[in-house]
């Protein structure tokens, strides 16, 4: 069994981040270790009065921690990180940590809708630069490629060109594969381009008009549980989004579930793809 570590915020309540990453990642089959940035009582979108506590502090001593037991992990998985100063350790981490072969997923969640999230600026868009830097995969949405690699943005309508450019960009951040999510190239279809270096390729779908938070810390878990089964990066990626796509479908009958998406009603569907995997 493959040991994964996911690091990003608890938002205690609001399906997101390590409450997204841990049920979901395991229900692939993966031991998931979790290491968080923060603590919150809510997650930020929507709620008001929310609590907030860094624990940039912790860092030093749970990795020594793990250094003295020896612990290894053949993967990583970094989320929402509410402090640029952890980005020191979690590079630490990923050269002290690994086993031969660890894959590092980053997803940069700092930015949405052409603005960057509440607390963060510049000087952290330089920093998770630093990150990117050492991803197997980056996975982006518009927002944050815009920012990381000094692009216009676009909400919609996007042309191939310009999604070949941002996906080059972050290539070229040292990136090894990038999966850009949030892809739009026409009225009611959304998806994600993929970019390994050589290939561009695109996986689209049917684009529901509703705005759910959450989603894309489904997107990753999903991707991360399937890369850690052996799938390829155009198959993951289609695999991912398709399974957040029905826990969108799951949540919508519910008109007073906005805080999230019911990410527990597509276990079965990812259980159902690790058995097939083994077969």
């Amino acid at each position: 069994m493959e040991k994964i570590l996911t690091i990003q915020d608890i938002s205690c309540v609001g399906q997101c981040s390590l409450t997204v990453a841990l049920p979901v990642i395991s229900a692939f089959g993966i031991e998931t270790c979790i290491l968080p940035s923060a603590v919150l009582s809510t997650h930020t979108g929507g709620f008001k009065g929310y609590t907030f506590r860094d624990l940039t502090d912790d860092f030093p001593s749970v990795i020594g921690h793990w250094k003295k037991e020896g612990i290894r992990f053949d993967g990583f998985y970094t989320g929402y990180i509410g402090n640029p100063k952890q980005i020191d350790y979690i590079l630490q981490i990923f050269d002290e940590l690994s086993k031969d072969g660890a894959k590092t997923t980053v997803d940069p969640a700092m930015a949405d809708y052409g603005k960057l999230y509440s607390g963060f600026d510049e000087n952290f868009v330089e920093e998770m630069k630093r990150l990117i830097a050492k991803a197997d995969y980056a996975l982006p949405n518009i927002t944050e490629s815009a920012f990381l690699t000094g692009t216009e943005y676009r909400e919609t309508h996007h042309t191939k060109e310009y999604i070949e450019k941002l996906c080059v960009g972050i290539k070229e951040l040292g990136a090894k594969n990038v999966v850009l999510k949030g892809v739009n190239f026409k009225d009611g279809e959304i998806g994600v381009a993929t970019y390994d270096g050589n290939e561009l390729s695109f996986h689209t779908h049917e684009r529901i008009d509703k705005n759910m938070h959450g989603t894309g810390d489904v997107y990753a878990s999903c991707f991360v549980g399937a890369t850690a089964n052996g799938a390829e990066l155009k198959e993951a990626s289609a695999v991912a989004a398709n399974l957040t796509l029905s826990a969108i479908r799951k949540t919508l009958p519910d008109k007073n579930h906005w805080y999230g998406v019911k990410f527990e009603k597509i276990i079965p569907e990812i259980v159902e793809f690790t058995e097939n995997r083994k077969r």
